[in-house]
């Protein structure tokens, strides 16, 4: 049996699969990883990605932050790819519990997804800092600058968690509930090497545990079933 006949045999006798995902998932809709530093980032910025997204940056450079956050964070015209659909799909079917996801872009729910614990937040949540008043990602879009709540002119803030910030509490109880108590979990496009969120999956007490991503990982060893490929290609394939 081929890994891709062995998946899809475990997702065909489950009707309890958690799929933990990374940033591999959304760059196959187009969405560049914001790690990714080229000569043209350097032109435009002076400090790495991860200073500019820290909450100390946030709080004595709002402006620059602001700048970096609409050129490379909210990427509005990107779609769901074939993964996204999938695993909609399967939700739909009763097979699929939960998704957990470490991207901020909203897709799973844009595919049809309902039960997605979203570990960075999302950029389509943002909240003044003074008076907690909500708003979409277009308030965000659309300006100039910082952004200022039009009701008490505090700062809005996406409700994205920033380098030195936690993670939302009830968002990761909730997670690692699901991963718990999953038949299957499906780890995919993620690199598994950003903590705290890649360690949820130690928290899976199965024996089906399936990776699936373009790069070998650092817990390729402790997967019942590895496979290295896109993502998308991978779960476009399962039939439901």
């Amino acid at each position: 049996m081929t890994p891709l006949e062995q998946l899809q045999q475990w997702i065909k006798e489950s009707r309890n699969i958690v799929f933990f995902g990374g940033a591999g998932v959304s760059t196959e809709s187009g969405i560049p990883d914001f790690r990714s530093v080229d000569g043209l980032y350097n032109q435009r910025y002076r400090q790495p990605p991860e200073t500019i997204l820290s909450h100390t940056y946030f709080e004595g450079h709002t402006g620059d932050f602001y700048r970096f956050y609409r050129d490379k964070m909210i990427c509005l015209d990107a779609k769901p790819n074939a993964a996204h659909l999938k695993l909609a799909e399967l939700e739909r079917a009763g097979k699929l519990r939960a998704v957990v996801t470490q991207n901020i872009d909203g897709l799973h729910q844009l595919a049809g997804s309902q039960a997605v614990y979203e570990l960075h937040g999302s950029v389509h949540r943002n909240y003044c800092t003074k008076c907690r008043a909500f708003y979409g990602v277009d308030f965000i879009q659309a300006g100039e600058g910082v952004p200022l709540c039009p009701v008490c002119g505090g700062v809005v803030k996406p409700d994205v968690v920033l380098y030195e910030e936690g993670l939302d509490q009830d968002t990761v109880e909730g997670a690692v509930r699901a991963i718990a108590g999953a038949d299957v979990l499906i780890v995919g496009g993620t690199s598994l090497v950003v903590y705290p969120a890649a360690g949820l999956i130690n928290y899976y007490r199965g024996n089906r545990l399936v990776l699936i991503n373009r790069d070998p990982t650092p817990c390729d060893g402790q997967a019942d079933l590895v496979i290295h490929d896109s993502i998308g290609k991978v779960l476009g394939g399962i039939a439901v």
